[in-house]
């Protein structure tokens, strides 16, 4: 991070907010959401949750939930629901708690405000948490969601709308 003009801790949180949407070369590698200047919530917000335990920086959670992606709360979605049975798609999101603050860095865009009132469930996790556990949450939860809500859709079907919705994040 030397001669990135990063000073503070804010400065990183801003500088990474900026940082493009994608993912990296390999997910198991938080540094390249550094190297590579890109990252998804996953990898942005587990990289800087790193940085902070590295340098006891407190109060700094890493924090998992579900909510309902929708062209509301996620315009860059685009068309990825368009002519499909579901008005939303549950998406796994990683995000910062900072003293009780939730903060999205996810893109320049993106506001935790957008969110809030769609999230169904939330829990805290590690920074290596987003590697696999975050990817079987989230397939665990649309599993029981499609039982649960009588979908008509297939668990492979719900994750090609959202792989979808992730291109299209990515464009």
């Amino acid at each position: 991070m030397k001669n990135s003009g990063v000073k503070t801790w804010r400065d990183l949180i801003d500088t990474v907010k900026r940082i493009k949407y994608g993912r990296t070369s390999k997910r198991s590698d938080l540094n390249l959401v550094w190297t590579e200047q890109k990252g998804t919530c996953s990898s942005k917000h587990a990289f800087l949750k790193k940085v902070a335990d590295l340098n006891h920086i407190p109060n700094v959670k890493l924090m998992l939930c579900m909510f309902k992606m929708n062209t509301t709360n996620t315009p860059s979605i685009g068309d990825a629901l368009d002519g499909q049975p579901i008005t939303y798609n549950p998406e796994a999101h990683c995000y910062l708690s900072i003293e009780d603050e939730n903060i999205d860095i996810t893109s320049s865009e993106s506001s935790f405000a957008k969110i809030k009132d769609d999230i169904i469930e939330q829990i805290e996790i590690e920074p290596e948490q987003v590697f696999q556990f975050k990817v079987a949450y989230h397939k665990d939860f649309l599993k029981n969601w499609i039982l649960k809500e009588k979908c008509h859709l297939s668990f492979d079907q719900v994750w090609s709308i959202r792989e979808k919705c992730i291109e299209n994040m990515s464009k």
